[in-house]
């Protein structure tokens, strides 16, 4: 994604109507008209999307094959939890460095060193023979797509123009996204079903060769001509942070909150953020400068991605131990029932954009998660027979719909009001609210589940922690879009009023 002068040309078609730069909350409003994309733009959109989709689609890949690869392997069950977990701590805690160094080495630079070191780490990960290689092979896949996600985030806003046109790529960013988390699921189970679950990694390969070949004369970038210092003691604060933030949180999900490693992990990681935000303070060249962080729009429209993520990955890890332990469900079918949810995102994307240009990105984001904690609440009423899948698939459906609206109120509000020089570190931050929200969601869900079970066991005591988890889930999405809602009012009323 350029800088601040050559973006990639935009459409031909008329000019948005103007919105103001300084604005706190983004855009309310889009214009009547809507232009189209140049076939220049639609190719670039093509190219990112499929990234994107690819990187989602691996957050996810491996879970309903990890007892297979722990066989394979020789992983303990203990250990089985370390391949996720690993790709979550790197994708999660250099996501904001790395949107970053896009500004500082070029966008379009990092995207495609990021998608070869994806293709890379996906080699070694399809032909590793010990926990070790697979281990390390996800970690270099998680740093992969902590630098690819937000360099082609940034890619993306600034070959847009604000306006319906970026709110519709960001739209369909958001609606692929969401459905390569589901479809990850999907396609984990069909490949360790049919072929080996070595083809989850290779399946990766491909893609990331056509993107790296094809980046390079498709994408223009451009990058400030004064390049800043980097602000290395932000860095490794922000980074310690978040990976410690992480690891406290997922420890806690798989052993309780008061071991002491949790504990220690989760007050140190606090420790370093706020170290962090007195660091950027004092800064001269900052790695996320304080106006943005002041900026309602970046802190709420973050804090609504972040409870969106949240909620519906872990949504994803409720309704698995629902259908797998309670129905009795196979992996792979776990994965086709999440079809109706991904079907769900997919159309809340696609109309997500034309929702945010026709009623507001504040609008979106309240209509989008009063939607989904509807749809959630009606989970509660599960039971143990088999007929309760027609009220999954349809909740899943209506929620994954709402879901996306919010997603992509998230995404406009985070992105906007800021000159093209600021969205690597607008995107930076909004791709890492994303993967934390991912990284967080199972951990939290799951610790709410394990209180609420106990030492029982059994369909009745899963039903009974998945039930007290979703209805966690549903007053968390529902209390976050309305304060989000709430707060960008208020910024809307001040600046008109200012």
């Amino acid at each position: 994604m350029p800088s601040p002068s050559p973006s990639p040309s935009p459409s031909p078609s008329p000019s948005p109507t103007p919105r103001t730069a300084s604005s706190d909350i983004g855009p309310e409003v889009g214009p009547a008209t809507s232009p189209r994309m140049s076939s220049r733009q639609k190719l670039v959109l093509a190219l990112l999307l499929g990234s994107q989709f690819m990187i989602a689609v691996d957050f996810s890949i491996l879970n309903v094959a990890l007892p297979v690869v722990g066989d394979g392997l020789g992983f303990s069950l203990a250990g089985l939890q370390w391949i996720a977990t690993s790709f979550a701590l790197a994708a999660a805690g250099f996501t904001l460095l790395f949107g970053r160094v896009a500004d500082l080495v070029g966008r379009k630079n990092l995207f495609v060193g990021g998608m070869a070191v994806l293709g890379l780490s996906s080699v070694l990960g399809g032909l590793a023979a010990s926990p070790e290689v697979l281990l390390t092979a996800r970690v270099l896949q998680g740093l992969a797509t902590a630098a690819v996600t937000p360099a082609g985030l940034a890619l993306l806003t600034t070959a847009f123009r604000e306006g319906p046109l970026r709110e519709r790529a960001l739209g369909l960013n958001g609606a692929l996204m969401s459905a390569g988390f589901t479809a990850g699921a999907i396609l984990g189970g069909l490949l360790t079903d049919l072929l080996s679950w070595r083809w989850a990694f290779f399946v990766n390969v491909p893609v990331a060769a056509l993107v790296v070949i094809l980046a390079p004369s498709v994408i223009t970038d451009s990058r400030p001509e004064e390049r800043p210092k980097l602000d290395v003691p932000g860095a490794i604060t922000v980074t310690g942070g978040l990976l410690l933030l992480v690891l406290g949180l997922t420890q806690a999900g798989e052993t309780g909150w008061t071991r002491p490693p949790t504990l220690a992990a989760l007050a140190a990681g606090a420790v370093l953020l706020v170290a962090f935000v007195r660091i950027e303070q004092r800064a001269a060249a900052p790695l996320v400068p304080m106006r943005i962080l002041k900026r309602r729009s970046v802190v709420w429209g973050n804090t609504a991605g972040l409870i969106a993520f949240v909620t519906e990955t872990s949504l994803v890890f409720l309704l698995t131990l629902y259908l797998q332990e309670v129905l009795d469900y196979s992996a792979l079918a776990t994965g086709l029932a999440f079809g109706v949810l991904g079907a769900g995102t997919v159309v809340g994307g696609v109309l997500g954009g034309r929702a945010v240009g026709r009623f507001g990105n504040r609008r979106a984001i309240v209509v989008g998660g009063t939607v989904q904690a509807a749809a959630t609440l009606s989970l509660v009423a599960l039971g143990t027979s088999g007929a309760w899948i027609w009220l999954l698939l349809a909740a899943t459906f209506v929620g994954g719909f709402g879901n996306m609206l919010m997603i992509v109120g998230f995404m406009v509000t985070a992105t906007s009001g800021l000159p093209d020089e600021e969205q690597g570190r607008a995107t930076g931050l909004a791709t890492m609210t994303q993967q934390v929200g991912i990284a967080l969601g199972i951990p939290v869900m799951s610790a709410v589940v394990t209180a609420r079970m106990g030492a029982a066991h059994g369909p009745d005591a899963v039903l009974s922690g998945v039930s007290i988890a979703i209805l966690v889930n549903s007053a968390l999405v529902l209390v976050g879009a309305v304060l989000a809602g709430y707060f960008l009012a208020g910024g809307a009323r001040r600046q008109k009023n200012g």
